[in-house]
């Protein structure tokens, strides 16, 4: 599948097969390919918590609304974030960049974010956000199905699984192969509604 028909293809779906399973040499390719990811400072502020106990599943549905995808879905990754990775030896992240360029953007990471606390969390969702749609248009290459998912209750999320104090979550994908097919695409907006020359 080329890149145009993966980004076309993919849709939110809400009704997953439950008896179809991503083998784990596919649910880690897909992973890898994540990785490709644009991050700021290459500092990978994404982390990702698996979900494969039934009953925790069946406990985020609850906290869902009941949307099927979280009992449904082969995977359920949810997407946090550490807001706090900058102070956390991000030199590991450039050990295999040339020592001039390490000797250039190293240092400068601390100066970017020390201080700017709603900045370092900004950073984090848009981590998340670039490494969650590199994700799904990997699965439809796979010719898997995706869904992310808001519509959940986050305090009660973070609980479950015991987030840190230092991470946030910024929401759920869902991974499988989709039971029945979603609704054609609602509608979209003229390029002339969302793009601007130059200013406002």
């Amino acid at each position: 599948m080329n890149i145009s028909d993966a980004i076309t293809s993919r849709r939110s779906v809400k009704f997953f097969d439950p008896d179809f399973a991503i083998d784990e040499n596919t649910f880690e390719s897909l992973i890898n390919l994540m990785q490709y990811s644009p991050t700021a400072f290459n500092l990978q502020h994404y982390r990702l918590v698996r979900i494969t106990d039934s009953a925790l599943r069946t406990q985020l549905r609850a906290a869902a609304w009941d949307q099927p995808q979280l009992t449904d879905a082969s995977e359920i990754l949810i997407f946090c974030f550490d807001s706090k990775t900058w102070e956390k030896d991000p030199a590991r992240v450039w050990e295999k960049a040339p020592a001039d360029i390490q000797a250039l953007l190293v240092p400068e990471i601390t100066g970017f974010y020390q201080g700017r606390d709603a900045f370092q969390i900004d950073e984090g969702h848009r981590s998340c956000a670039f490494a969650a749609q590199t994700l799904m248009l990997a699965a439809r290459n796979f010719g898997l199905d995706s869904c992310p998912l808001d519509g959940f209750d986050f305090e009660t999320a973070a609980k479950l699984i015991n987030l840190p104090d230092d991470h946030r979550i910024s929401f759920i994908i869902a991974l499988g192969k989709q039971l029945k097919a979603p609704h054609s695409h609602p509608g979209r907006l003229n390029i002339n509604e969302f793009v601007v020359e130059n200013s406002f």
